[in-house]
């Protein structure tokens, strides 16, 4: 095993040009990358890692060249590498695990790390409460809507899937409600005191989505820990077996 830590990360959103020029916050997550490549046995990237992507079976979107290179570096230097899947780049199939050696989650993972137990997910439908939301969700995993998709030209669906993941991010940053909403009505947090009343052996709870940097301690003293983004807070959480930690990437 390459290290003794585990790092995790989430919503990056490759490819978003709203904030901040695309290639610059790619070369930042480069070299967080870059920074722990040393200690990490473990990097786990809980989801919307990238603003947009599609497979298809010979195609993928272009870009990320610096961000999947990386990961191959760290993959040949027996780092073990899980990607989520999130809301934003649902399709993912078989490209990064060919790769770069990646194991992709689509759904929820409970995991052993250095003794302790996680579980962990993008966040995406544990316990929205938006109906809209959880229609547009099934839509989009629905396999066969994805196999129609996929028979329309890339020329029209990676416009299309740009566009339509700009018009959702500038719309969630612009809201005044993405911030921590309290212990009572975060439905993550919600979520987690639910799933620990049947599942004792859990100690911690860690996901994306939300865009909220939040470690919360909930009964028994398990712990909540959502884990911001990349657009402009830059944070993580690192493991080494002992502290979870959630910390800022500052250079």
């Amino acid at each position: 095993m390459a290290g003794n830590k585990a790092y995790l990360a989430s919503d990056a959103h490759l490819g978003l040009d709203i904030k901040e020029h695309p290639l610059d916050a790619e070369r930042r997550l480069v070299r967080w990358l870059d920074s722990i490549k040393g200690d990490a046995a473990y990097l786990f990237l809980l989801g919307d890692m990238f603003d947009y992507w599609f497979e298809y079976r010979h195609v993928v979107p272009k870009g990320y060249t610096r961000f999947i290179g990386k990961l191959g570096e760290l993959s040949d230097l027996g780092v073990q590498i899980f990607i989520f899947v999130g809301n934003h780049d649902i399709w993912m199939f078989d490209y990064l695990p060919k790769e770069v050696g990646a194991t992709v989650i689509d759904g929820t993972l409970e995991m052993d790390i250095f003794g302790k137990r996680f579980f962990m997910a993008h966040g995406d439908g544990l316990g929205d409460p938006s109906k809209a939301f959880r229609f547009i969700r099934w839509f989009f995993r629905n396999k066969v809507c994805q196999v129609l998709y996929k028979m329309i030209h890339p020329w029209f669906t990676v416009p299309f899937g740009y566009a339509w993941s700009r018009h959702s991010r500038k719309s969630k940053l612009d809201d005044p409600t993405n911030f921590c909403l309290g212990e009572d009505s975060e439905y993550m947090v919600i979520f987690s005191k639910e799933h620990a009343k049947t599942h004792d052996d859990i100690d911690f709870y860690v996901y994306g989505h939300r865009h909220i940097m939040l470690d919360l301690e909930i009964q028994g003293g398990k712990r909540v820990v959502i884990l911001g983004d990349w657009i402009d807070k830059y944070s993580y959480a690192c493991f080494d077996g002992e502290k979870l930690e959630l910390k800022r990437f500052e250079e």
